[in-house]
């Protein structure tokens, strides 16, 4: 990329310093970038080593993680070649008054459903849900007032979750951004430790290095991957709130290296060695497969230090990503107040109220959102870390982009989209419904005789016998002459094999 020219004619720098009262620490910005980036998405990488194999699972990270750092290089060159200091306005600056609200909304969705998201699985782990999933407070100290549900997630949102998204600056996160950090290396150090003792005891199998290719729909299941690592690998809508406090773009562009180097390490380690533990059983949520575990009283105290270290490291997640939620709620609502939301008090109490507030309602009282903002999340990330960045480098305003700045926007562009479309396409005639996800969806025919089949994976809402049986017919409402057997059945989900006469 070209530098930028100045009004006189003169070269810039290529990042030029902005002045700040205190500028943050490049460690303080490796923490926060890195727990940015952590979020819940690393529950979904060993079920993407079982799907790719393990090579080209380290080859999508690889790939995914240079891009993700290109964008964001696009995304700090643009910003200081123009006036804007916010990722809404350096769209603004691109394309209007729509490119700003286009990324205001996509940072909404992404951030309030992830928080909504974190409170949900923090629930899970303290208190369960129902007598048939009891959480970790209720399976130590028995089912009482103090460890339900919404008190439980009450007295984490009050006492843990509202001092840290009192803070004014990012920087002042960095701590609980290098305990986040912390506990996901500790997770990483469980999961090795188990599965080296697994592969020792000879109770593990050899892993795939190499998709399994069974028929086409086994090949297209291979582009899943891609959205899931895209989206575990989403930080932008922090990128501008972090380094602004930094003063040097250049420092910033130095932390999210180290910050892209250290989570790759971590996805890949926590994907080989989870694949290595659960083989081929790895469910898309490993948590799941810790939660469904037994064995000796050793096992059952790492499952249960594996759950609460997970639901600490989402405690500490959650600030960051309401820092840059209330932001944008501010930019989008109050464009014009001055001053800005940091030094009002009112703006700044009632935002912050508000979007805690929402977030444990939702939580509390419509736990089953996990699965409308499962799509529309991974749909926004995948715009916020991509197409955005992708396109303001096309778009080039400034005159700065090189050609090969605009090849890798347009790769940018085009693997965004296509991941899209395989989020879309990827499960055929069989629908989700109200009920369930459906999963590892494989579809085969037996010339000559007129019968097919399917075999999936059913995901339950609720685990319920009444809407396990609803989830059935919605699914089966259309097939004819059909006889559905259950292969195996868990606390979460079910693997149903249909086969009927076309």
């Amino acid at each position: 990329m070209a530098p930028a020219n100045s009004g006189t004619g003169d070269e810039a720098p290529l990042l030029p310093d902005i002045v700040v009262g205190k500028r943050a620490s490049i460690p303080g910005a490796v923490f926060n970038v890195a727990t940015s980036i952590i979020g819940a998405g690393i529950m979904s990488i060993p079920a993407t080593l079982k799907v790719l194999g393990v090579f080209p699972a380290f080859v999508l990270i690889a790939v995914i993680a240079f891009l993700v750092d290109i964008s964001v290089e696009f995304m700090l060159r643009f910003t200081y070649s123009g006036e804007s200091r916010t990722y809404a306005g350096l769209m603004r600056e691109s394309f209007g008054k729509a490119g700003s609200v286009a990324v205001q909304i996509a940072v909404m969705i992404t951030n309030l459903g992830c928080l909504i998201i974190y409170l949900i699985i923090i629930g899970d782990v303290l208190s369960g849900k129902g007598v048939d999933h009891l959480g970790v407070l209720q399976e130590w100290f028995g089912i009482h007032w103090w460890n339900l549900r919404p008190v439980a997630i009450l007295f984490i949102v009050v006492f843990v979750m509202l001092p840290l998204v009192l803070f004014r600056r990012v920087e002042s996160l960095w701590l609980s951004s290098a305990v986040s950090v912390f506990l996901a290396v500790v997770f990483v150090g469980i999961c090795s430790v188990m599965a080296i003792t697994a592969l020792v005891k000879g109770e593990t199998i050899t892993p795939r290095l190499v998709p399994q290719l069974d028929n086409g729909t086994s090949f297209f299941n291979l582009f899943t991957a891609v959205p899931v690592i895209v989206t575990a690998f989403t930080f932008h809508f922090n990128v501008h709130a972090i380094g602004v406090e930094m003063g040097k773009p250049a420092d910033m562009l130095y932390a999210v290296k180290i910050a892209l180097v250290l989570c790759a390490a971590i996805y890949f380690s926590i994907g080989i060695f989870g694949y290595l533990l659960f083989g081929d059983s790895t469910m898309d949520d490993i948590l799941v497969n810790f939660d469904q575990s037994s064995g000796s009283a050793i096992n059952l105290l790492l499952n249960d230090v594996v759950r609460l270290s997970y639901a600490f490291h989402l405690m500490l997640v959650f600030p960051l990503l309401n820092f840059s939620l209330r932001t944008n709620i501010d930019e989008f609502l109050f464009s014009t107040k001055k001053p800005v939301l940091a030094a009002n008090n009112k703006r700044f109490l009632v935002l912050t109220f508000a979007l805690l507030a929402l977030a444990y309602v939702a939580a509390i009282a419509i736990p089953s959102i996990w699965y409308f903002f499962q799509f529309m999340g991974s749909t926004s990330a995948v715009c916020l870390a991509f197409i955005f960045p992708g396109a303001i480098a096309l778009r080039d305003i400034h005159g700065i982009s090189t050609a090969r700045d605009k090849i890798i926007a347009g790769i940018m562009v085009t693997l965004a989209f296509l991941s899209l479309l395989t989020c879309k396409t990827i499960k055929g005639n069989i629908k989700d419904v109200e009920f369930c996800r459906v999963e590892d969806l494989e579809y085969s025919t037996h010339p000559g005789s007129g019968e097919s089949c399917y075999k999936m994976t059913l995901k339950f809402v609720d685990l319920s016998s009444d809407v396990v049986g609803k989830s059935f017919k919605l699914i089966l409402h259309e097939v004819t002459d059909f006889s559905d057997f259950l292969i195996e059945r868990s606390m979460y989900d079910a693997v149903v094999q249909i086969n009927w006469t076309s």
